[in-house]
């Protein structure tokens, strides 16, 4: 998530006004850059896309006088907003949460809702966490067992077995039952002690009751959920340093497939919502434009385009530079 989150944050942004880049000090231009006193854009941007990732949902609060532009924009926490029905199938308002039965109320104009597409629900998104919550579960679980291996390490995963003439079945006092018990606690458990022999008084007789890590195939079993729940988010595992099978090549075509794949859609879907919302309220014809150009993993897509714009012999050279011109 924070990958994603972070790269989807570093973009930059252009402000149009009917194909004309405007100045750095245009009003919506300044709000993108500097949306609040508390966050830059950067920032504001991450917490919008870590928000929708998590939660499925991410809201996205304009302060300002009501006859004019935004001056402020603020996230607002899914946790705490509740959607008031309208009409036709439309919010009436959003409802955020304060605590204490407290809530305050702003108009549908003041707020837009980026989610991810659900087929079982008409106002929230559906997060991608719940889509791979077995693979987080099955990853939290190993991790929990790799941390109680090390904290009792060499504890016997079994049964001592007391045997009275070689049968088994015989019991012990209680006096030699704690002491026993103390012995294995203090001397076989934890990391210092992990694969220190077990000594085994007459009488005694050891069974194993579990599967060992390796009959389990620990390793392997934490990896595969990983790579299952990077898929789910749209992450090459490769990124993430997950061994397995790699997809891809080279470092390199991982990361140009997580741009092309995974963080421009959430990018253009968020500047879709803003089109949208955000910029008619400053002027028409006012759109926000992605600038994908200082994106160093796209190099290889740019060069691409550019080689194949420079040797289409049916373009002039006026043509070639209008082409060249056009964002990615």
């Amino acid at each position: 998530i924070a990958k994603i989150a972070l790269a989807a944050g570093s973009i930059k942004y252009k402000v149009r006004r009917f194909g004309v880049t405007l100045d750095a000090q245009y009003p919506l231009a300044k709000l993108l850059s500097a949306p609040n006193p508390a966050q830059g854009g950067a920032e504001l941007m991450e917490a919008i896309f870590s928000f929708k990732i998590i939660a499925g949902n991410s809201f996205v609060l304009a302060l300002g006088p009501n006859d004019g532009p935004p001056q402020e924009l603020y996230t607002l926490r899914p946790d705490r907003v509740s959607i008031i029905a309208g009409r036709d199938e439309m919010p009436a308002a959003y409802r955020y949460s304060l605590g204490n039965n407290q809530y305050k109320d702003y108009s549908p104009a003041k707020v837009v809702h980026v989610k991810f597409f659900s087929p079982l629900d008409d106002w929230y998104g559906l997060s991608p966490v719940e889509a791979a919550a077995y693979s987080i579960d099955q990853h939290n679980q190993a991790s929990a067992w790799n941390q109680a291996l090390l904290q009792n390490g060499a504890r016997p995963s079994g049964a001592l077995v007391i045997k009275q003439d070689g049968v088994a079945g015989g019991r012990l006092g209680e006096d030699q039952y704690n002491r026993i018990k103390a012995q294995i606690d203090d001397q076989f458990s934890g990391p210092a002690n992990a694969g220190r022999p077990v000594l085994l008084e007459g009488g005694m007789d050891w069974k194993e009751m579990s599967m060992s890590p390796k009959d389990m195939d620990f390793v392997e079993m934490k990896n595969s959920a990983a790579r299952d729940i990077a898929l789910a988010f749209g992450v090459p595992p490769q990124l993430l340093g997950i061994p397995g099978d790699n997809t891809y090549s080279n470092l390199a075509e991982a990361r140009l497939a997580f741009w092309e794949q995974t963080v421009i859609p959430h990018v253009n879907h968020l500047i879709d919502a803003f089109n949208n919302w955000l910029a008619p309220k400053f002027d028409t014809g006012v759109t926000i434009e992605p600038d994908y150009d200082s994106v160093a993993a796209l190099t290889p897509r740019r060069d691409d385009m550019w080689n194949r714009i420079n040797n289409s012999n049916f373009l002039t050279a006026e043509e070639k530079k209008q082409m060249l011109n056009l964002k990615l």
